[in-house]
């Protein structure tokens, strides 16, 4: 029986989506989590596969206790040296608790279809990389200390970056089913009107002709994700048996 991923989510109805439908696909049961609704996060990741904290329409740097108390947990996952990934909210979380700071850009101009991705040389040595990324986003991330960047963009550069051997954060989503994104686009449809997004109809027509790379990606990312070596936790476990 493979242990669970850890699923961290930010709304009352929100999901995992097709992430979460390809965790379970390779055999792993979800553990959803809420901590806006009360759920409180493991003291330890020793009994999961790796966590995901996911996006949400609030912002890292907003000072509810929630947020603040996710953004501290975080090193639980990174002290056991844990598979991490955080998107959109969930990587500027771990921006801001590797010590990014987390802005909206001077101009005003946000991520909210699809846009131009570019994979670094380490990016690169991971896995392939989609060359269009569906987002929807007004804030982005300084790139932290000690990071490596994974992917970039035009309008926010810091796309994507891996802290230590296994956390990773992701900028743009990559979890969204057809339904979310119609969901998605009807009813934030008022975020059209802000500068530098797309209308609703080019969010369609653009997953008609980027999710096929996308969906791969995923499943690239996932597999590699995944098989990371805990060692973290080996070592804990080696000094508790002696």
């Amino acid at each position: 029986m493979k242990p669970p991923v850890l699923i961290v989510l930010h709304q009352e109805h929100s999901t995992p989506g097709r992430v979460g439908q390809r965790l379970v696909a390779r055999g792993h049961k979800l553990d959803i989590r809420r901590p806006r609704f009360g759920d409180a996060l493991p003291a330890t990741l020793d009994g999961h596969a790796g966590a995901i904290v996911f996006g949400g329409p609030m912002s890292a740097n907003d000072d509810e206790p929630y947020v603040r108390g996710e953004i501290d947990w975080l090193r639980v996952a990174l002290a056991e040296e844990a598979p991490l990934l955080g998107i959109c909210l969930g990587a500027q979380m771990l921006a801001r608790h590797l010590g990014a700071r987390v802005s909206r850009r001077p101009d005003g101009l946000v991520e909210i279809g699809y846009y131009p991705l570019r994979a670094t040389e380490a990016g690169q040595a991971l896995c392939t990389w989609p060359q269009q990324i569906y987002q929807w986003h007004n804030e982005g991330f300084e790139l932290p200390a000690g990071a490596t960047l994974l992917a970039a963009g035009d309008l926010f550069q810091n796309q994507a970056f891996r802290y230590g051997p296994s956390a990773f954060a992701f900028q743009f989503h990559i979890e969204l089913t057809l339904a979310m994104m119609v969901r998605w686009t009807t009813r934030g449809a008022e975020r059209f009107s802000l500068p530098g997004a797309q209308e609703r109809r080019h969010h369609i027509e653009g997953r008609a002709l980027y999710d096929v790379e996308s969906s791969a990606f995923l499943d690239a990312f996932l597999d590699v994700w995944l098989a990371l070596p805990r060692q973290g936790r080996d070592a804990r476990l080696g000094m508790a048996a002696e």
